[in-house]
């Protein structure tokens, strides 16, 4: 200011020092026009990146979720007889085609990646599955007696063993089931998706790195763009109003942001900055924890299930009349506790409540409601998966039998109830709790169905 001043009693040309402002101003207008499209440019960038890969993150948890239906459905006829469900089956792998439609989804974004390869792989191996599930299918079909004529192609034309063709039906149909429920295709599922979490693993790594690379450059863009607007404002409006743009307005607008509960945005003076990132800092390390403390409220501490509080959220939230109610009790745990300990007894609870979990789909919910207590909701089901639930049980019953890790043998006695019927949710419960009652009645490790 006092060279300004001095210049000016020396007799400066207020017609030149406007000419000069007039022509930092258009180059700096110039200048900030052409940084504002950089970063527009870098903007949609990061758009289109963030949106491919997630669109391929769907990609790979539909081949996921369809790998598993196909699972599931060919379980259910096998175990069931029912046709509708290998129906399913064939509408799938035919004419829905979730599998292929989601790796020609991902070959389009990225043919060359390593997790396409990867998707690859899992959609390999899932065909190489099928090949199990159609030996198993045409199995089922003989020992239930369908008409072989009214299947797909793939069924019929599927050569049998001849040692297989001359086991009786019963023989036939427990050959079926073990093919589907045996540790060799838990295994093959397993690799299925141990393929698709690698996939997802290289999404999120390249989304990570192309994501740094486009936020440092546009960080550099952002800076580019308010030091030239704080040189265009200071050129054409003076100390007043650049004061206000680098102090009152970010301000104010920080306090509504506040108000609002929101991330203030680091704009203005570099003190305004300074008390955004501060403030930004503390909201968010308190917004961190009080989901903490929400999910804490909600889930079981020792087995990371949810807890009775969650289970009762779930009652009140689901629809239990299209859901399946399981209460499962771990038999004699009181006397594991009294002769092993408690140590042991939280080992034997951890293990029941893995072997539960995994026992059952991905959207199914399994809870922990007492000591010794768990319950499992079963979304979307009905009576009609009696066979495969009972098949569920066993296979749980036979987990618990694996001792190892000094941790002793155990056993589920389990109540299962149906919402179908209409029933309110204290009456499903009522219902599902006496058929717990009659399964530790008639000898424990075993399933009772409510009538």
């Amino acid at each position: 200011m006092k060279s300004f001043a001095f210049r000016k009693e020396q007799g400066i040309s207020i017609r030149k020092l406007d000419i000069i402002f007039v022509v930092i101003a258009v180059l700096s207008s110039a200048v900030l026009f052409v940084a504002m499209n950089r970063t527009t440019s870098l903007h949609n960038k990061s758009t289109k990146l963030t949106r491919e890969v997630i669109e391929a993150q769907k990609s790979a948890d539909t081949l996921m979720e369809a790998s598993d239906y196909l699972t599931e459905e060919m379980r259910k006829f096998v175990v069931t007889g029912e046709r509708r469900y290998l129906n399913n089956y064939f509408e799938e792998a035919i004419n829905r085609r979730r599998r292929e439609n989601s790796l020609e989804t991902l070959k389009k974004i990225n043919p060359n990646s390593v997790a396409y390869n990867n998707l690859e792989n899992a959609m390999d191996l899932s065909e190489e599955l099928m090949k199990t599930e159609y030996y198993a299918a045409k199995l089922a079909i003989l020992a239930y007696g369908y008409n072989m004529d009214s299947f797909p192609e793939a069924i019929r034309n599927l050569e049998i063993r001849k040692q297989d063709l001359n086991m009786s039906s019963t023989e036939q149909m427990e050959m079926a089931e073990d093919m589907l429920f045996n540790e060799e295709y838990s295994d093959r599922k397993s690799h299925i998706s141990d393929n698709i979490s690698k996939c997802l693993a290289e999404l999120n790594e390249e989304l990570d790195t192309q994501q740094i690379e486009l936020d440092n450059k546009l960080k550099k863009q952002v800076f580019l763009e308010h030091l030239l607007t704080v040189v265009l404002i200071a050129i054409l409006l003076g100390v007043v109003f650049l004061t206000a743009y680098l102090i009152i307005i970010p301000l104010s607008k920080a306090v509504d942001r506040i108000r609002d509960e929101q991330d203030v945005p680091l704009r203005g003076a570099y003190e305004v900055r300074f008390l955004a990132k501060t403030y930004n800092l503390m909201y968010n390390t308190n917004l961190a924890s009080k989901e903490k403390l929400n999910y804490e409220a909600t889930h079981d501490k020792l087995t990371g299930l949810y807890n009775r509080r969650g289970y009762d959220f779930l009652l009140k939230n689901l629809d239990m009349e299209t859901s399946t109610l399981m209460i499962i009790d771990l038999d004699r745990f009181k006397s594991i506790n009294d002769h092993f300990g408690h140590d042991v007894g939280d080992k034997v609870l951890i293990k029941a409540a893995d072997v539960i979990f995994n026992s059952f789909r991905n959207q199914d919910y399994v809870c922990r409601i007492g000591g010794d207590e768990f319950a499992v909701i079963m979304v979307h089901s009905s009576s009609a998966l009696k066979e495969l639930i009972k098949r569920k049980v066993e296979m749980m019953n036979e987990a618990m039998c694996e001792s190892g890790n000094g941790i002793p043998e155990a056993s589920f006695s389990v109540g299962v109830a149906f919402g179908e019927n209409g029933q309110s949710v204290d009456e499903i419960f009522k219902a599902a709790d006496n058929a717990l009652y009659e399964s530790k009645k008639t000898g424990r490790r075993s399933v009772n169905f409510a009538e």
